[in-house]
């Protein structure tokens, strides 16, 4: 611990701040001695904590109120067995995304909602001490030399760390808290994420086992749309799941989650998307589900869909239904594909049946804005639902193409 080097010029200024700088400076300097001695038994660890912040208002006559102190234990608890001034946030439910700009710096988003908190850290190395405690244990390094890495907390969060020199505000981190039970239909429809009717149409296609892409921006909802629909595939069917980092959270029993590899310090090993989706062809699924469409992956993902994988699903970055299109048009472009524009379009068409678009409202609600059907021909887009902004509601607009609802092209309905 002897990188945190608390010091005893804050940048606010405040004398009593650089005392308690210097109490936390005392206090770690004693714990790390005998850091081996606790053995994760934080119980012991916060009462020599305590006597430690005692043994140093005697002796530097440092005055301080009892429920202060209990905040100071609290800290230097988290400094040292959890994630410094992060700890806290991280253990609030209502926070949902965590993002660090440098040490002076950090944003919470609460209910879609970003805000500045008031927390901070004590300086660089203070950032990225907890950056580098994150991702011990999955075996990763960041400094100059590797100034960029992803993971993954114990709890299912997703981290992303970049530091200088491509980060000119000092080491900055960005956290996707995972949320440890995932919005049923009725969560969804109750919020107003979504219509019952609307909801009702999307059951009824995942039983007959439509493909559906969910679009959306980042943090709009996509995963979350994902994970509520899967609840109505049929528990006989096996379903092989692939991420880049897992956080679907399926309610089905017969699940194989594979997840993606980054390479290793010295650039090997990397397992990419589309070498998991390939391998999934042999593994007898029912429906694949890609966490996110991102690259070449989408090749062999509509070639699924297209070869008797019905019921899959997947989400895409994109700001419309439309532009999920074009997006889906430039990643096959970007896999080599040799055929033309028009048999490009055909392929994207009769592999994907629905497309749901979700975003977030000027409130930071996160709504599904549209449900359209793809024209199996060429890509032309039918809107079935639609959200109304003048009076915040869904609405149907069309009916949908029966034949693409109907039981014997797709399955049987449970």
């Amino acid at each position: 611990m002897s990188d945190l080097n608390v010091t005893e010029d804050l940048n606010s200024g405040d004398e009593y701040e650089r005392l308690k700088a210097a109490l936390h400076r005392f206090v770690i300097e004693r714990i790390e001695d005998e850091e081996a001695f606790y053995d994760g038994d934080t119980k012991r660890l916060a009462r020599s904590i305590s006597g430690y912040i005692r043994q140093y208002c005697r002796i530097y006559e440092f005055p301080i109120a009892e429920d202060e102190q209990a905040v100071l234990e609290k800290e230097l608890l988290d400094e040292i067995a959890g994630y410094g001034p992060l700890q806290s946030l991280l253990e609030d439910p209502e926070v949902n995304d965590i993002l660090i700009n440098g040490p002076t710096s950090i944003f919470v988003e609460r209910r879609g909602v970003l805000e500045k908190t008031r927390l901070r850290f004590l300086d660089d190395r203070h950032v990225l001490r907890v950056i580098r405690r994150m991702i011990s244990p999955l075996g990763r390094r960041i400094d100059e030399s590797s100034p960029l890495v992803d993971g993954r907390l114990p709890d299912g969060s997703r981290i992303n760390a970049i530091v200088p020199p491509l980060s000119l505000e000092g080491p900055c981190l960005s956290i996707r808290k995972f949320r440890q039970e995932a919005l049923t239909e009725h969560d969804l429809v109750d919020g107003g994420s979504i219509s019952r009717d609307a909801m009702e149409f999307l059951k009824q296609a995942v039983n007959n086992r439509s493909n559906i892409l969910i679009s959306g921006a980042t943090g709009s909802g996509k995963t979350t749309i994902l994970n509520a629909l899967s609840q109505y595939i049929f528990d006989g069917q096996r379903v092989v799941t692939i991420e880049d980092a897992a956080e679907l959270q399926l309610q089905h029993s017969h699940v194989v989650r594979l997840e993606t590899r980054p390479p290793n310090n010295e650039g090997i090993g990397e397992v990419t998307a589309r070498e998991l989706l390939r391998n999934s062809l042999r593994m007898r699924p029912d429906r694949i589900i890609v966490g996110e469409t991102r690259g070449a992956e989408v090749l062999d993902m509509l070639q699924a869909m297209n070869t008797g994988h019905s019921g899959s699903m997947s989400t895409v970055h994109a700001n419309s239904a439309e532009d999920a299109i074009t997006r889906l048009e430039m990643m096959v472009g970007l896999a080599e594909f040799k055929g033309s524009d028009t048999l490009c379009q055909r392929m994207i068409g009769s592999a994907l049946d629905y497309i749901v678009h979700v975003g977030r409202l000027a409130d930071g609600r996160r709504v599904v804005q549209e449900i359209v059907e793809v024209n199996s021909k060429n890509c032309a887009l039918t809107p079935i639902f639609l959200f109304n902004t003048h009076t915040g509601e869904m609405e149907r607009v069309g009916s949908g193409n029966s034949a693409k609802l109907s039981a014997a092209n797709h399955g049987v309905l449970t």
